[in-house]
């Protein structure tokens, strides 16, 4: 959607760093080149013997049979629930580094990524777009725009970040 387009625009006078829970492609097809999937990708797949040997599908099913070059059966390169997240430290890395922290159209209620929030340098902006304001309060530079993805990345854009390009 318009929103995916607007954070690769983004990178034309940021150094954008998209963390996201979503397993789709939607942000590479927008044009986003920093992407860290922390719930993994639902277009490739994996090795259940060893978590290092991840291939591209060319074809949206896994069977039974389908195996990595070690021999195991593949499976859907994704986290699924109750499986630690793997890509958390490397998330805490990029967010201890941002001069800007934005959210996108998530409730911050899904752990652990909903305490990136808290990891963001003292100081740093932080902005979250969701229709539904999340329970989160506790920092002075903290800006609501409740509105969906589409329409509140568009008002972040020009009411807040337009100064700083």
């Amino acid at each position: 959607n318009r929103a995916h387009y607007i954070l690769a625009e983004l990178e034309e006078h940021f150094d954008v760093q998209i963390i996201t829970q979503n397993v789709d492609n939607l942000h590479e097809r927008a044009g986003s080149s920093n992407i860290l999937h922390l719930h993994g990708q639902l277009f490739q797949s994996r090795s259940t013997v060893d978590p290092n040997l991840i291939y591209d599908m060319d074809h949206w099913e896994l069977k039974l049979g389908d195996k990595c070059e070690k021999g195991s059966q593949l499976r859907p390169n994704i986290v699924w629930f109750g499986e630690m997240v793997p890509a958390m430290e490397d998330a805490a890395k990029i967010t201890q580094q941002a001069d800007i922290f934005l959210v996108v159209g998530t409730s911050l209620v899904v752990y652990p990524a909903a305490g990136l929030v808290d990891v963001a340098p003292h100081g740093t902006p932080r902005f979250i777009v969701d229709p539904n304001k999340p329970p989160v309060s506790r920092y002075d530079n903290l800006t609501f725009i409740e509105e969906k993805a589409t329409i509140g990345m568009e008002r972040l854009v020009n009411e807040h970040l337009n100064k700083l390009m």
